[in-house]
């Protein structure tokens, strides 16, 4: 009822200062308070206890804590029998229950008991849990009853409704907007449902005093953005007695979840760019100007430029640089990365770059290979598939420093390769690797860690990459080479389906070449590859041998076929590629102009634009076809709409996030980032703006939060680090 669309957003409207006068030392408290383990609450125990921290991974008081509302109902006001209709939505009733019986036989089975009020009846309805309530409820005892009004034929009733024993004490002590958590079925089988949970917060807030929740901000951030007390906070967004409480509460809490993350994410930039050397590029040279003048292939877009002085600006500075590079599918980050790469051949350096799949990596090599011909610069590619002979040969010229540029997977952070002086590493679609694996990456360098560029071009919403590459740098290449055609995009049902082999008959009489792809979910992967056979039949059938040449390609099968089929593709012996995602990122087949995509309304945005990119790379207009049953969710049209009314990436970004949140974001999950309790990025953007200002404004005046007035701050980082063990991003 009450969501987070009503929140006030609060924004700095004066110059900030955070220069205040020092501050009293913090009351004494009892620290051990909310670490105690949940199962000491009253009411928990071990079994109820072992459930929490299983189901919803709530370990201590503190975590209970943190377990916040979703939704509140609103019990503030009591409904009259003869008020109601079938609209009515949930409602809270007083009454007598005047009746209870079990009717009906099997499934039918339930438990009917007549409720009355002053100004009529109506019947409340339970279909499990039967035989605990009949001797629960007790007939002619005034009940409060809460629930939603379900109408059948002229007869309005509410299924399993909330019952509490209408006492004078009850009745004092009702919440004015009841807090709903969430849960799951299991812990609802075991009575710890909403209502139950609810209890175990009002018994914990009895255990609780202001002083066990000390302030985590400063006391003039407190006054300055007019927020209630870390306690009143807590208690309000658990237990609010007025619509201006839980928003106070709710602004709090988001505030202060985004600017520590901000906080973090900012110190740990700053600590870098002080602390971690690496080599100065301050050279343009024979490598990059002779590129330049005489090699490039097509004008640099103006985002392209900028994006190269902004490197180049941090390649002079003998800081590490780490930066993320952001451009849509076909913006050019490949000449950008290519560009870079020349800057460190130019200072006498070595470069690589490394890529999350065989395909990619081999495209990587086969690009830069191209632009690079007639000059004097060895490009290698590496892989696991290179052994033997062949791989001791590049180990050893890599490390007597003959190669220039290695490009590969990961099998370029294998202890084997050992570069001689590598200045500049760049990992493209950087989410498919772990933590680890980049780390690795950069400890190549010797004395120091090369320079770090970082490339996607999965399109990151500006909240989002705030708060996902927070640390690093960013720059976005928004602007499309000249010339290049926006991508037809078109929705069709199935009983279009002739017309679009029709369609795809037609581009094939042209020499063009078509995708068709099917989802391959892990949930429902036997049913998904048979829908892919079958389709791969159909298309068999629809365009037979030998006129027409058809590949097939999927995860499942081994790398050599993989490789094979592509190859075909790409080399044009064959005219349609049957596929499931696994062509998403990076492939480039410039002939292919039509993307057919099937079952379209079980892929997410962000994706379905990955997979639109792959046609659209050369000059003849091409066409994405979203394939969907005549009947699809409010969400899936919803989405599909978009993708016909835009092929801006960052705009269908943004609505992936808005529809689905961002732990369904490719890569987001694995993060471990965003594990927000409370605040959500995709309506909170202009809260988690203000808390990066504020966070950057305090870490200019103190950089390390030694000043009196920052030691809470400092305390409070340290603590969420330990809790949550966090690492480096990227």
């Amino acid at each position: 009822m009450h969501n987070s669309k009503n929140i006030k957003v609060f924004l700095i409207s004066k110059p900030f200062s955070p220069n205040f006068p020092d501050l009293a030392p913090m009351e004494t408290i009892r620290k051990d308070i909310l670490e105690t383990p949940v199962e000491f609450l009253k009411g928990v125990g071990p079994a109820k206890g072992e459930l929490l921290k299983k189901e919803l991974r709530l370990f201590t008081f503190g975590d209970l804590l943190q377990h916040y509302p979703y939704r509140y109902v609103d019990k503030t006001k009591f409904h009259r029998i003869c008020e109601l209709n079938e609209d009515s939505g949930n409602v809270q009733l007083k009454g007598v229950l005047r009746r209870l019986s079990v009717m009906g036989e099997g499934p039918k089975k339930r438990l009917v008991g007549q409720f009355r009020d002053d100004s009529g009846v109506m019947d409340l309805v339970w279909f499990t849990s039967i035989h605990w309530l009949e001797k629960a409820l007790v007939v002619g005892t005034e009940y409060v009853a809460y629930g939603r009004i379900n109408a059948y034929g002229n007869m309005l009733s509410i299924p399993h409704p909330e019952m509490e024993v209408a006492t004078p004490e009850n009745l004092e002590r009702a919440p004015v907007f009841a807090p709903v958590y969430p849960g799951t079925e299991k812990l609802n089988a075991r009575n710890l449902d909403a209502k139950a949970l609810r209890r175990l917060l009002q018994s914990l807030f009895e255990k609780l005093q202001p002083g066990d929740l000390p302030e985590t901000l400063p006391t003039y951030l407190v006054e300055k953005l007019h927020f209630p007390s870390r306690y009143e906070a807590l208690r309000g967004i658990h237990f609010p007695k007025t619509q201006e409480e839980l928003d106070a509460a709710r602004n709090r809490l988001k505030f202060e979840e985004l600017f520590f993350l901000q906080l973090r994410l900012l110190q740990q930039k700053r600590r870098r760019k002080d602390e971690v050397k690496s080599y100065v590029f301050d050279k343009i040279g024979d490598y990059f100007n002779r590129f330049y003048a005489e090699k490039l292939p097509f004008e640099l877009t103006g985002a392209q430029k900028r994006v190269l002085k902004e490197i180049r600006r941090d390649f002079a500075l003998g800081k590490q640089t780490n930066r993320l590079i952001q451009g849509d599918v076909g913006s050019g980050k490949t000449i950008v990365a290519l560009m870079a790469m020349l800057m460190a051949l130019d200072n006498g350096f070595q470069a690589c770059m490394m890529a999350p799949t065989e395909i990619l990596a081999q495209q990587h090599f086969l690009s830069v290979s191209a632009y690079l011909e007639d000059m004097d610069v060895r490009v290698e590619f590496l892989s696991g598939t290179v052994k033997g002979k062949k791989r001791q040969a590049i180990l050893d010229a890599l490390a007597a420093g003959e190669i220039h540029i290695l490009i590969g997977t990961h099998a370029l952070i294998e202890d084997p390769v050992q570069f001689k002086r590598l200045g500049l590493a760049i990992t493209d679609e950087q989410h498919r690797f772990g933590v680890a694996q980049r780390a690795k990456l950069w400890k190549k360098g010797n004395p120091w860690p090369p320079h770090v560029l970082v490339m996607t071009a999965t399109p990151i919403p500006r909240t989002l990459a705030m708060t996902l590459y927070g640390d690093l740098d960013v720059s976005v290449i928004d602007e499309l080479p000249p010339g290049r055609k926006d991508i037809v995009t078109k929705h069709r049902t199935e009983n279009h389906r002739m017309s679009v082999n029709g369609f795809i008959r037609d581009e094939i009489a042209k020499g063009r070449q078509i995708y068709v792809v099917f989802p391959l979910i892990e949930e429902s992967e036997k049913l998904d590859l048979k829908n892919l056979q079958e389709g791969y039949e159909a298309l068999s059938r629809e365009f037979p041998a030998p006129d027409y040449q058809i590949s097939i390609l999927h995860g499942r099968m081994k790398a050599a076929d993989k490789d094979f089929e592509m190859q075909r593709f790409v080399s044009g012996q064959t005219q349609i590629m049957v596929a499931t995602t696994v062509i998403e990122v990076g492939v480039n087949v410039p002939n292919a102009s039509v993307m057919v995509i099937e079952n379209t309304e079980r892929f997410g945005l962000s994706q379905l634009h990955q997979l639109r990119g792959r046609v659209g790379r050369g000059a003849e207009q091409s066409y994405c076809l979203l394939m969907t049953d005549f009947k699809i969710s409010h969400e899936g049209r919803e989405r599909i709409q978009t993708m016909v009314r835009t092929n801006n990436g960052f705009e269908i970004a943004e609505a992936d996030l808005r529809l689905r949140g961002p732990g369904d974001l490719e890569g987001t999950q694995q993060s471990g980032i965003l594990n927000l309790h409370i605040a959500d990025l995709a309506r909170d953007g202009r809260i988690l703006q203000t808390a990066r200002e504020i966070a950057d404004r305090i870490l200019d005046d103190d950089p390390v939060l030694q000043k009196p007035h920052h030691v809470v701050l400092r305390q409070e980082l340290e603590k969420q680090k330990q809790h949550k063990g966090w690492g480096r991003i990227s």
